[in-house]
Formats: C-alpha cells, sequence, structure tokens
C-alpha cells in the first residue's frame, strides 16, 4: 500500500492546507493510495483524509523567541504507525507549505531505502531538505529511538530534525537522494535573477514534481508576491493558483 503522509501541529497552518495537498496528491498519484495526517487538531480536515494523533514525543520546548525546529518530524517513523495505527507500506511524507506541479508516481519507484531531497545551498553535505522523503512505515523507528536517548545531546549537535536525520540515514549507508529537478525550491531555483524579478513573475522551473516553500515565503505570499525580507522583490506568481486548489 502506498501513503501520502503529512503532519500539521500548533497554529501556523489551517486546516484547508491539508486540505489542498490531499487534492493536489489525487490530481498527481495514480491508482490507490491512503492520504494520512498525523495532527493534533483534525477540524475541517476533509473526510477523505485517515487523522491519527501525532506519536508523543517527550522533549523540553524550544527557548522562547526560538523558532520550532520541526523534531515532531521524526515521529513519521515512530512504531505506532504500524503497530498502533494499522499502516504499512511506503509512506511519501509531504510538508504542507509545498505546491505539487507534477507526477507523484515516479516517487514511489525511485530505488533507494530513504530518500530525499539534496540540500540546496550546500550539496557537498548529506543534509535532507525534509519538505518530501519516502521511506517504508516502521523501517526506521531506531532513528527516534536514538533521539529520544539521546536528546540533549543531539539538539546542541544538530540545528533541526533534518540534520540529525540526514546524518544518522547517511552513516547507516540508507540514505539517497531524488533527481535534482524533482523538488526545486521556489526560493533559489523559480524567482527570475534580479533586476529582471521587477518585471518577470515567477515561475516552474523545467521538470519539476513539487516546487518547495521555504524561508521566505509560503504559496499564498508567493500568489500575492509577498515576502517576508526586505529588498527581495517578486511579481505575483499566479501558477500556484493552478495547482494550489481543492
Amino acid at each position: 500500500m502506498r501513503h501520502i503522509l503529512c503532519m500539521k501541529w500548533g497554529t501556523k497552518y489551517e486546516a484547508y492546507y491539508v486540505n489542498k495537498l490531499y487534492a493536489m496528491a489525487r490530481r498527481h498519484l495514480s491508482g490507490e493510495f491512503r492520504f494520512v495526517c498525523l495532527t493534533d487538531d483534525a477540524a475541517g480536515i476533509r473526510k477523505e483524509v485517515e487523522c491519527f494523533p501525532i506519536p508523543r514525543l517527550d522533549i523540553r520546548p524550544e527557548a522562547a523567541g526560538v523558532r520550532d525546529r520541526a523534531w515532531r518530524k521524526l515521529t513519521t517513523l515512530s512504531r505506532d504507525l504500524p503497530d498502533v495505527y494499522g499502516l504499512h507500506g511506503q509512506a511519501l511524507f509531504l510538508d504542507l507549505d509545498i505546491v505539487v506541479v507534477g507526477s507523484l508516481d515516479d516517487f514511489f519507484t525511485e530505488p533507494g531505502e530513504f530518500v530525499i531531497i539534496k540540500d540546496y545551498r550546500r550539496p557537498w553535505r548529506v543534509t535532507g531538505n525534509s519538505s518530501v522523503y519516502r521511506f517504508t512505515i516502521g523501517a526506521h523507528a531506531d532513528v527516534l529511538d536514538h533521539f529520544r536517548s539521546h536528546e540533549t545531546a543531539l539538539r546542541e549537535q544538530f540545528r533541526n530534525e533534518q540534520t540529525y536525520l540526514s546524518d544518522y540515514v547517511h552513516k547507516q549507508g540508507k540514505l539517497s537522494y531524488w533527481p535534482s529537478a524533482w523538488c526545486p525550491s521556489f526560493k533559489y531555483h523559480g524567482i527570475p535573477v534580479w533586476p529582471t524579478n521587477y518585471w518577470q513573475p515567477p515561475f516552474v522551473p523545467e521538470g519539476a514534481r513539487v516546487v518547495i516553500f521555504h524561508g521566505e515565503c509560503n504559496p499564498p505570499d508567493a500568489l500575492a508576491g509577498r515576502r517576508n525580507r526586505r529588498f527581495r522583490f517578486i511579481r505575483p506568481a499566479r501558477w500556484v493558483a493552478e495547482h494550489w486548489k481543492e
């Protein structure tokens, strides 16, 4: 069984992010699959989505003013998914703030035990971007177990969950990466270079399947032509409306 897996916690993303992600997956993934959301609040999520509680991760909260380092995402590897929720097979994890623009079929057939996006800015590192990764449900529970047993030291060593996750799986010889064209960054690959960004709109990079929004804006910001840093202008990315919809 194939699964599309996502997570929603706290108040950063509303239910419509999950609903739109489901709709994009349904349009771009052929055949049958289960769409699963691990969440602390299922209100407003469409009925086609199977919602389960986020497995417990009893760790100290971030210091005041420090943004969420997404350690909860490690619970996607929990034994609760097969043992408690009855989920078995392959899972393709997708962040909520992405836009699917092409077929997802090949994400389930690409060779590899744990496949993730290669780091955009520092390609010499093993670090992956965990906006899109695929794994066998329950097969990597040791990643979470190790984190739980060494939380303090690991949070001092690693900046966030994706740096720890990539390092741990890489040391096991199980980490591999998607073809570079499949998961481009909107920020790095979809905005015309200066100064053409003032008169040319953002675009979908050639070969893209999933466009990743990280750092400066999310899909509705891009659609409206907003960035959260001064002097970084973009025109409205009208292509977002064609894909990011229910």
